[in-house]
């Protein structure tokens, strides 16, 4: 059993690792996980455990975390029967209480920052002034008036310890408990800025009564109540950035629970009434319509439909839905009518199953240890300690008063946390901008420190490294069939069906300018399993798979062998027939990506495994993983399945998934970096830690460069930031009093102002990062045509076709084989001028014939010979043509083109 816990008083991982030690050391508690950006806690008792005593294990968690400075109170989520409360699921319930949460505490941050910023912009300008010479009120200036600057820095600088000042009860609270943290430092820091200018105020006060004004100026320069001031302003800054963060993590959950509809058709004694779907049951009989969604998860009772179940399963294909066939909430029907039965409501759904997936997998994440909390875990008692030392040493060595507190106080303040606390997020800050800029949107520290660790990247199959849209690759018409009669006729019937594959059939006859057959198309019926049945101008034609054209007694002969090819390529093959009589297969698949086989032979150069997890069936699958190179591809497998599998994986080391859809939300929730395609669902984009908005693959070995190099700018800032203090501390204590070499508090504050310079100027490097890749631009071997959606140029020239014919006879014609080399390379009669273009893009020999017949349309081209070995075009002109209309011509079928060379005849 499991309990959540909200946490409160958490800053950084050192809070964090506290909470989890003070829990896991409370009799009866099996295992705890601590989320920091949540600001829960998962608490797994003895399974043994009865209620009685985790009731009391529940109080004593209560009472350890209290006493250790934080609190913990168990989340209440009350349950009805069938898993809703008033109308809610328990992870909606949970989902609300977080919500409210962190929106509550975004609005408090930002308020705190805005009066942080109203006083500390006039406490900087004033205290800078007379240094930089900038323009003051008279009242200001002379040293007849350093008092009253000084009661006005003070009067500035109050406002924002007291807007402020949980920094510091979280902090002395933390050091008190023998576990300082952050807070800690920015309070040690602040409070040694604020006393020491106060301790100089009472000085400058004395001696100006006196009339020393040479001592009372210099009691005024050692006033630092602007550092005290812009450290709490820069760290609210930080803390109201690190606040948004929080809100954003509950959007992915908001956006799942806004899948399902809100409403149910429910049918009861005969009659349909809408109802809210919190009050549908178990076993009640619900109506869903074309173009509804479906509710929540049944089976049919009557009737059938097409569903898409891409929102759980990742595929783009519809599902065939009859009487007895399992639905899933969330799903829509694309086409037909039904009735179904519930079966599972609230917390028992599929889709509330992959909410509490995403919720479980968010807490269970263990949170980075941050490398600047471990050091001040260990470096604020230690400098705490050495100044007590400095003063207690001075004092026995019979130094004035003065001189040991002054030694004592300049070790705290040139220890002051700036640079250590600014040496991990400007390398952060610095790092995402750069992402941002290069298309990779980092949500998070967290993740782009942990991208840098990934020893596998998951990969989901659909939309991922394919297109995800199904497009034509091949049409092979059978004998005495014409390729553009066959398209006619098929997008002449496939024009009824709002199947995915019957669309790219309509698209591809639209983009080869073949118009469907005019006869009427009549009797449009869809056969389920098998495809669609119509009638062409009184003439029966037939659109579908194997199984169809065996029902219907059409002689296949060796068109299934073409079929298997296809199959085997990853394409999805249709037969049509008319009148009994096979005319041709026309094949369609989901195309991989242009760079997809290069960033996964780049991932694999920086020695990164790669797997690929897919619904799709093996055939399939193994066919886009020989396309694209992948190391191991995982068939069949459902969303569950994925974050199991990334479960897994994260344990022999550290895992990044990329996805897009909303089935890939557990799984990038679960690994250790969720990277989504930018054309992905907005779930999917929720729930990863890093963003790829440009959807180019080449994105995810940039991510993880771009995070390496950052790792090693933080390691370097941390380096920095320590070696100053080491060199610097012993100076200020004294230690070098005997050879001249001493520091007095101002000095100390310009040094610390110092290191956080070099700091800064450190991180900006970063600023001239540009990923680096190893691998070439185009793929070291030919791709299948599956990869190819372009249709042949023969095709896209065809004339539209007339009144459809039946086919002389029943066998498919061969597959094409498809040049990639130019015959003849001799320059034809008339030639002019030769030019030489470089074309990018080509893959196959579809796109040679594509770029061949785009230039030979240009008025004043003879011949165009492209090579694809060469990547280039040599085109034998009659005349003067611009280079820009060469290219232009190219360009607008999708293969850049540049002129290389121009040669006259």
């Amino acid at each position: 059993m499991k309990q959540t816990f909200d946490v409160t008083g958490m800053s950084c991982a050192a809070c964090s690792s506290r909470v989890d030690k003070c829990t896991r050391g409370v009799e009866g508690v099996a295992d705890v996980a601590v989320n920091l950006l949540k600001n829960s806690m998962e608490v797994e008792y003895d399974p043994e455990a009865t209620p009685e005593q985790i009731a009391r294990i529940n109080e004593e968690i209560s009472a350890t975390v209290d006493k250790a400075g934080y609190g913990a109170t168990p989340r209440a989520v009350q349950a009805a029967a069938g898993g809703t409360a008033n109308g809610k699921s328990t992870a909606q319930l949970a989902h609300e209480a977080a919500t409210k949460n962190a929106v509550a505490n975004e609005k408090h941050m930002r308020m705190r920052l805005i009066l942080s910023i109203v006083f500390c912009v006039p406490l900087f300008y004033l205290a800078m002034g007379h240094m930089m010479g900038w323009p003051l009120p008279s009242v200001f200036l002379g040293h007849e008036h350093m008092m009253v600057t000084a009661l006005a820095e003070l009067v500035l600088v109050a406002p924002i310890i007291f807007i402020d000042f949980k920094f510091f009860s979280n902090g002395f609270k933390s050091l008190f408990h023998g576990a300082p943290n952050m807070d800690s430092l920015i309070a040690l820091g602040a409070t040694a800025s604020t006393a020491y200018s106060i301790a100089n105020m009472f000085i400058m006060a004395n001696a100006m009564g006196q009339g020393d004004l040479e001592s009372a100026h210099e009691a005024f320069m050692g006033l630092y109540f602007d550092s005290a001031g812009m450290i709490l302003t820069l760290i609210t800054l930080g803390k109201y950035f690190e606040a948004r963060a929080k809100g954003r993590t509950t959007d992915a959950i908001s956006k799942l629970m806004d899948l399902a509809p809100k409403t149910a058709n429910v049918l009861r004694d005969g009659v349909e009434t809408e109802v809210p779907v919190e009050q549908v049951r178990v076993g009640d009989v619900l109506v869903v319509r074309a173009g509804e969604g479906v509710p929540l998860d049944g089976v049919v009772l009557e009737g059938s439909a097409s569903v898409d179940e891409s929102a759980i399963t990742g595929e783009s294909v519809p599902v065939d839905k009859h009487v007895g066939d399992p639905v899933t909430g969330a799903t829509i029907n694309k086409s037909g009518y039904f009735t179904m039965e519930v079966q599972r409501v609230g917390d028992d759904t599929v889709l509330a199953g992959i909410i509490a997936l995403v919720d479980e997998a968010t807490s269970s994440k263990a949170p980075i240890q941050n490398m600047a909390d471990k050091i001040a875990g260990i470096f604020v008692p230690a400098v705490i300690g050495f100044a007590i030392l400095v003063f207690v040493l001075w004092m026995l060595l019979a130094a004035p008063f003065e001189t040991a507190l002054t030694h004592a106080i300049c070790v705290l303040v040139i220890s002051c946390p700036c640079a250590l606390g600014l040496a991990t997020p400007t390398a952060i800050m610095v790092g995402t901008g750069r992402g941002a800029s290069n298309g990779i949107l980092i949500k998070s520290a967290d993740s782009l420190e942990t991208a840098g660790r990934i020893k596998t990247v998951v990969f989901d199959k659909t939309g991922t490294i394919t297109q995800g849209k199904p497009g034509v690759v091949d049409v092979a018409p059978a004998n005495g069939v014409a390729a553009s009669d066959l398209v006619a006729l098929a997008s002449a019937v496939e024009s009824k069906s709002e199947h995915p594959v019957a669309q790219a059939i309509v698209e591809y006859a639209e983009s080869q300018g073949i118009q469907p057959v005019q006869d009427t198309v009549s009797d449009f019926t869809q056969v389920p399993g098998e495809g669609v049945r119509a009638l062409v101008g009184g003439r029966t034609c037939l659109a579908g798979n194997a199984r169809m054209m065996a029902s219907n007694q059409v002689a296949l002969d060796n068109a299934e062998d073409a079929a298997e090819r296809y199959a085997d390529e990853g394409a999805t093959p249709l037969f049509f027939a008319l009148d009994g009589k096979l005319q041709g297969i026309i094949a369609a698949a989901d195309a991989i990506k242009p760079t997809s086989a290069r960033a996964i032979r780049e991932l694999h150069a920086m020695g990164i495994d790669t797997v690929m997890l897919t619904g799709d069936n093996e055939r399939t699958a193994h066919a886009i993983q020989k396309q694209a190179g992948l190391g191991k591809v995982i068939a069949g497998v459902l969303p569950q399945d994925k974050e199991r599998e990334v479960a897994r994986l994260s344990q022999e080391g550290g895992v990044g998934m990329v996805g897009d859809g909303i089935n890939d939300a557990p799984a990038l929730a679960r690994a250790d970096v969720g990277i989504a395609i930018g054309a992905g669902t907005d779930i999917a984009i929720e729930s990863a830690d890093l963003v790829l908005m440009r959807s180019d693959l080449m994105d995810v070995p940039a991510a993880i460069q771009l995070s390496r190099r950052t790792l090693r700018t933080i390691k370097q800032n941390l380096f920095w930031a320590l070696i100053y203090n080491v060199i610097c501390i012993p100076i200020a204590a004294g230690l070098f009093s005997w050879a001249g070499l001493t520091l007095d508090p101002m000095i100390g504050a310009a040094a610390m102002s110092f290191s956080s310079v070099c700091v800064v100027t450190n991180a900006l490097r970063l600023r001239t990062w540009k990923p680096k890749f190893v691998t070439p631009e185009e793929p070291s071997a030919q791709v299948t045509s599956v990869q190819a959606p372009k249709a042949s140029p023969a095709l896209e020239s065809a004339a539209p076709a007339p009144a459809p014919q039946p086919a002389a006879a029943p066998a498919p014609a061969a597959k094409p084989e498809l040049p990639t080399e130019p015959e003849d390379l001799s320059a034809p009669d008339g030639t002019v001028a030769v030019k030489t273009l470089a074309v990018k893009e080509m893959m196959c020999g579809h796109c040679v014939r594509w770029v061949t017949q785009a230039l030979q349309d240009v008025e004043g081209v003879l011949r165009a010979d492209v090579s694809l070995s060469r990547e280039n075009a040599v085109v034998y002109l009659n005349r003067d043509v611009p280079d820009d209309v060469l290219t232009a011509a190219t360009d607008e079928q999708g293969y850049p083109a540049q002129v290389i060379e121009t040669q006259a005849n």
